[in-house]
């Protein structure tokens, strides 16, 4: 680990630019965290068509942005998905523009089953078992019966409807 991080990036009195700061917070974060592994659940999964990986790394408490890019993406060989504990290795850096920080992740792996999903499904088990979810429970949509008018003077016609 660095010593004294402030003497080497030389911010004893100096006024920096929101750019010059972000950008030696990235540094920072790449030297201090440059080849760490971190355990979660993964959450809002994303697959541009660039060939990316994008998702959420969480736990019960706290989340992190990942970035999983195509070359390393390829060698994942488990199918990943919302909810699915993994474990990954990878540095965290910074997104100047946004100024968030995120995992830049080399390699992934699986955990098993999530936690969080694993209670998602043990709640929605205890439910259905309630009966919560049978068709008999279910409410038919309402339909209207008729129209009885519709406006010219809008280029949405205003409706008047009865049920």
């Amino acid at each position: 680990m660095i010593n004294d991080p402030f003497a080497r990036l030389n911010l004893d009195r100096e006024v920096l630019s929101v750019s010059q700061l972000n950008n030696r917070a990235r540094l920072l974060l790449e030297d201090v965290f440059a080849g760490i592994w971190v355990e979660g659940e993964i959450s809002n999964l994303a697959r541009p068509a660039s060939g990316h990986i994008y998702f959420t790394l969480k736990d019960s408490q706290a989340q992190v942005r990942c970035a999983l890019f195509r070359q390393n993406a390829a060698r994942v060989r488990q199918a990943l998905r919302d909810g699915l504990a993994v474990k990954v290795r990878g540095k965290v850096s910074l997104f100047e523009g946004r100024g968030d920080y995120q995992l830049i992740l080399d390699a992934v792996e699986p955990a098993g089953d999530g936690a969080l999903r694993l209670a998602f499904e043990a709640l929605k088990e205890k439910l259905g078992a309630e009966g919560l979810f049978s068709t008999e429970r279910k409410i038919p949509p309402c339909r209207p019966a008729r129209i009885l008018h519709a406006s010219p003077r809008f280029a949405t016609p205003l409706l008047n409807l009865t049920y």
